[in-house]
């Protein structure tokens, strides 16, 4: 199911009026300062009145049965206002790795309760490098007889790792990288936070030992599952990116609009028009790759994974160049803790780095194009 532009442009309209409402500023600071770092009464709003959680989940699992078109305006409006909340670990990271999986039971266990809003989730791959490769993962997991297993190992750089109610844990078997369901409050599990650039999007680290975990999808098939998670998780952050860019773009025009210096608007000089303009190209172009990325996931078009690759590539440096300039135009004010400048600057740069970095990205757009 695709919604039509009028019906995108009500959904964007009432996630921007919501955001206005229940992630301004000071609410952003107050919750990257507490524990947990988002406002449970507001996630419950979210998924009872807007029904974010649900929206691009199957029907036959509670969800809306809208895709990536829909998900990418709500995440484009979350990443502009910078909310603080379980949405891109639970609904883009947990929530496809189990459709990614196959594995219908578990999809049907676990997704009425994420759609609901009931659930948060997370999707624990990384370790203490940082990479999201199956390949070089080192936590392990072994049969404890009657289709049980125990998981044992690390894991670093999970969003939300210390408050998800359900972990989806990527470790190794004898048949290769494998996806696993695992309950936080197992014995075994301790999750501790990390103190990371970005205060607004929360991570964690994990520790497994002996953890009694489920078995998701066939044994071995971790590098497929990753291969399509990574995909659209990469387009979801564009998303995220061209909404905290085109926020960027805005402050800045709207400072030099009311910045008066030699009795004139600083923005009738031409280095800061020079600026304004350069900011507004990278954001047009990381919107334009963004929502193209979105409409083929929706499409289920062969040209997606590559498209996924460019969104992410474009989006990156976008978000990371216009947030950089946004501290320029405001000039010694936007060097303060006190203006919001340096929190859009420190959630682009922290998801700049998410998936691996620039080398990464770029060799997985290699690999998309068959090079």
């Amino acid at each position: 199911m695709t919604a039509d532009e009028s019906e995108l442009r009500e959904l964007r309209a009432s996630v921007r009026d919501f955001m206005a409402a229940k992630s301004p500023e000071e609410a952003v600071r107050k919750h990257m300062e507490s524990e947990p770092r988002f406002d449970t009464a507001v996630w419950a709003q979210a998924a009872d009145q807007l029904r974010l959680p649900g929206l691009a989940l199957p029907e036959e699992y509670g969800g809306d049965g809208f895709g990536m078109v829909e998900l990418g305006v709500v995440l484009e409006e979350m990443g502009r206002a910078l909310l603080c909340a379980p949405f891109f670990a639970t609904v883009v990271l947990a929530a496809q790795a189990l459709l990614a999986s196959g594995d219908e039971e578990a999809c049907a266990r676990h997704l009425p309760g994420i759609a609901a809003g009931r659930t948060t989730a997370t999707l624990a791959v990384a370790e203490d490098e940082g990479f999201w490769d199956p390949a070089l993962i080192t936590a392990r997991a072994v049969p404890d007889g009657d289709g049980a297993w125990t998981l044992s190992g690390r894991k670093c750089f999970v969003i939300d790792g210390t408050t998800a109610d359900l972990l989806l844990v990527m470790a190794r078997t004898v048949a290769g990288p494998t996806l696993f369901a695992v309950d936080r409050r197992a014995a075994g599990v301790a999750a501790e936070s990390m103190e990371t650039l970005d205060a607004t999007r929360a991570m964690a680290r994990l520790a497994f030992d002996a953890v009694p975990a489920t078995l998701v999808g066939p044994e071995g098939a971790g590098g497929r599952i990753m291969t399509k998670v990574l995909d659209l998780a990469s387009v979801a952050l564009a998303a995220e990116q061209a909404g905290g860019a085109r926020r960027c773009l805005e402050m800045s025009a709207d400072y030099a609009r009311v910045r008066h210096q030699f009795g004139r608007p600083i923005g009738a000089f031409q280095a800061v028009k020079h600026k304004c303009a350069d900011m507004l190209v990278q954001v047009e172009l990381a919107e334009a790759s963004s929502r193209e990325a979105s409409r083929l996931a929706a499409e289920d078009s062969p040209d997606f994974p590559v498209a996924a690759a460019v969104a992410h590539a474009c989006c990156s440096r976008a978000y990371l160049a216009v947030a950089m300039e946004n501290i320029q135009v405001h000039g010694g004010i936007g060097f303060t803790w006190e203006h919001p400048a340096h929190l859009y600057f420190r959630r682009a740069k922290s998801s700049q780095l998410l998936f691996g970095g620039p080398a990464v990205y770029h060799e997985r757009l290699l690999d998309r194009l068959g090079i």
